[in-house]
This record gives C-alpha cells, sequence and structure tokens, in this order.
C-alpha cells in the first residue's frame, strides 16, 4: 500500500508536524529524506530495507558510493543528497557550538565530538585546546592509528598544547568497531598524558571516547 493511501496521522511527513522529529522511528525519518518508494515498496519499506541492509543509520552514512548505489532504487543523486544532509547537519552543530563557544556542558562536548569522529574508519586522537573560560581555542587530531590502535605521545601533546596558549583540555578518540568501553592502555595514557599536562600547569577536563553516535565520558565515570 502506498503511503499516501495510510491514515494521516501515521504517513511520516504528517507525523513530524504533528508530533516533532523526535517522534519518528530512523526508518520514517529516512523514508522522509527517500520521499518515494519504488515499484511494490514503499518509502518506508525501502528505508527499512536500506537499515537493515547497512546495519543502522551510522553505516549506512559511511557506506560508499559503490554500496550505496547496489540498492534498488537508489543512485548517485540520492547518494550525494544523503551526503550533503549529513555535511549540513554537522555544519550545523559547528555554528551553534561557535555562537556559543564555552563547553561548560558534557552533553554540548559530546554531540561537538561526535560530529568529528563517529564516522571515521580508522581511530583519531583529538584534542579540544580550551582557555580558562572553557571556550574552545582549537580542535585538532593529534595522531591517527589503525582500526583498532592508535600511538599517542605526551610530549607533542604537551608541545602542542602549549602553542595554543591552553589552560585546558579534553582528549577524544573513536572506536570505530563501536564499543564505548575503556582499555586498560587508554586509562594508562590518559594519566600519563594529566601527569605531564600538570607539570606546564594544564588540566586535562575529560577523556571521551565516541562509539558511532555515543560518547563515553572518563570524567563522568570517575576515570579522570
Amino acid at each position: 500500500m502506498s503511503i499516501n493511501n495510510w491514515p494521516k496521522e501515521q504517513q511520516p511527513r504528517e507525523k513530524l508536524i504533528t508530533q516533532g522529529s523526535q517522534a519518528l522511528s530512523d526508518a520514517e525519518l529516512l523514508a522522509i529524506f527517500l520521499r518515494t518508494g519504488i515499484k511494490g515498496v514503499s518509502a518506508v519499506q525501502l528505508a527499512e530495507n536500506l537499515l537493515i541492509e547497512f546495519g543502522d543509520l551510522t553505516q549506512l552514512f559511511k557506506a560508499d558510493l559503490t554500496s550505496f548505489c547496489k540498492i534498488k532504487g537508489l543512485g548517485s543523486a540520492k547518494y550525494a543528497q544523503l551526503q550533503a544532509v549529513l555535511e549540513l547537519s554537522n555544519r550545523f552543530f559547528q555554528n551553534v557550538c561557535e555562537q556559543e563557544p564555552a563547553f561548560t556542558k558534557s552533553q554540548n562536548t559530546k554531540q561537538f565530538l561526535i560530529s568529528k569522529l563517529a564516522l571515521l574508519p580508522h581511530e583519531v586522537f583529538a584534542c579540544m585546546y580550551l582557555n580558562n573560560q572553557n571556550e574552545l581555542i582549537k580542535y585538532e587530531e593529534l595522531f591517527r592509528g589503525t582500526i583498532n590502535a592508535s600511538a599517542v605521545y605526551p610530549r607533542e601533546v604537551v608541545i602542542e598544547s602549549l602553542k595554543n596558549h591552553a589552560s585546558q583540555v579534553i582528549f577524544a578518540h573513536n572506536h570505530p568497531s563501536g564499543s564505548l568501553e575503556p582499555s586498560q592502555s587508554d586509562k594508562i595514557i590518559t594519566q600519563r598524558l594529566k601527569e605531564a599536562l600538570a607539570l606546564v600547569d594544564i588540566t586535562v577536563l575529560d577523556h571521551i571516547i565516541i562509539g558511532k553516535n555515543k560518547a563515553f565520558s572518563f570524567a563522568e565515570n570517575g576515570l579522570i
């Protein structure tokens, strides 16, 4: 049955307008983006098929052009539109951060880092350099590792923190596997960095692990 034949309150666009976007499932939101289905398959069914094929929204956004276009009913135009939507959402959040530059709320920090790191296929160690008002001086990806490891050098972190005149820093790295569990090496390097930066009066506020669209805070879990 075509979506147009569904009761109005069940149609994704009508549901979004009357109940808000948060009331919609991933498939319903994706159906609004797709706009139409294919013969015998509604937009919602096509969206559900996409999520089954790729696993979830994160993997769908990470898909390359070839993988995306293998799905019947999709093509390079839809791929370009999807990537544009993703980039627009990232830029929107970054603009919000620029208008409210102080990272005083943990959720804002997590969302900022998710937008930067969640979709990367390789592991990256990054640093947010902050002044004493918690305002972002610079975000920098310092080290790039393999899919499951990243070499972090405290000396270079200290040098870059001093170069950027940071009073405080927040570390972050991603787990491409999606796991949020900090490893023993994550805990050890965090402590080493904290001790090294303390020698030059720079405070480590947090270390955040990004896994897909979620985040784990060392500070919130008493690990820093």
